[in-house]
């Protein structure tokens, strides 16, 4: 029995030795992928993601080739169907099809999303890295006013911007991610701080380089991994809040459709047709699920630490 017992041991170390060998001599990239694929779960999430995506993306072709109506089309004689082989999700009070404002919608809430996530990792990256790369009066002045931006509910001057001026969807977008970079900048600072004071800045800094190749190409690309996993975790958030400011009345107007204002619609009719409320309120959470699940993964396959 012990016997069996130590083959059995000495086959698995032989085992762990031999996947270690195997996976020495990969990159970052295709380590990073192989953990990621591991987790099904995650993949699973990705598709989820892509799917919606694509779905949003092809509004106007599921406008043109599935429903045959536009997302404001009215028929009022077919107002709160049910689902059919007409109205695939039913149709509102209106009688517009329910689908097809989901699917533009999606394009409204998911590129809110998306623009106010790039304009908040430009501003947040260039924040953290030039405080932390300079630091000295420039740190000390950029992270203060991250400090006192970050006390301030951004909720509340979403809410009085939105009260006071009606703004479309690209410029709620870009209002939203210049009250949402503060804590990447913190992040992205955290990580500059310790990445230039490695050997390979110091010898670039000996042979000339000057500051933007050392914070580009030598700094930016080693901090690339927060960056990444800040977006993926940023998307969802934005489009939580675009969902909220709409359902309070101060984000997208209609008539342009967004899952968030389709939900506020629909809680006036809640008894004449559930399944308003429930369908918008289920894409958005299904979006934020996934795109969660995928930047905790990312999280995970991007961290250095982790040998296999």
């Amino acid at each position: 029995m012990e016997a069996e017992s130590n083959r059995h041991v000495g086959a698995l170390v032989i085992h762990e030795q031999q996947r270690a060998a195997q996976h020495q001599g990969e990159s970052n990239r295709a380590r990073a992928w192989r953990r990621f694929r591991a987790n099904k779960l995650a993949l699973a999430a990705l598709l989820i993601t892509l799917l919606l995506g694509l779905l949003s993306i092809g509004a106007p072709l599921v406008s043109r080739y599935i429903t045959h109506v536009g997302p404001d089309d009215q028929r009022l004689l077919d107002n709160f169907a049910s689902p059919s082989a007409k109205h695939w999700l039913g149709s509102d009070e209106y009688g517009r099809d329910v689908f097809t404002r989901i699917a533009y919608g999606g394009r409204v809430s998911l590129g809110i999303a998306l623009l106010g996530t790039m304009v908040a990792l430009l501003i947040g990256t260039s924040v953290g890295a030039l405080a932390a790369y300079y630091g000295g009066w420039i740190d000390i002045v950029l992270m203060r006013f991250v400090d006192v931006m970050l006390s301030i509910p951004a909720i509340f001057l979403l809410i009085l911007i939105g009260s006071l001026f009606q703004v479309g969807p690209a410029a709620l977008a870009v209002i939203i991610a210049l009250l949402s970079w503060f804590g990447l900048a913190r992040l992205v600072r955290a990580e500059t701080l310790s990445v230039k004071r490695r050997d390979y800045v110091d010898a670039a800094r000996v042979v000339g380089a000057s500051d933007w190749t050392i914070v580009t190409r030598h700094i930016l690309p080693n901090v690339v991994h927060i960056i990444i996993v800040a977006a993926t975790l940023a998307v969802p958030g934005f489009i939580l809040t675009e969902a909220a400011l709409s359902f309070l009345g101060f984000g997208v107007q209609p008539p342009t459709p967004s899952w968030g204002n389709m939900l506020t619609k629909a809680t006036q009719y809640f008894y004449s047709s559930i399944s308003l409320v429930f369908i918008p309120g289920f894409f958005i959470t299904i979006t934020v699920l996934a795109l969660s699940i995928v930047g905790d993964a990312l999280r995970d396959a991007l961290d250095p630490r982790l040998n296999q």
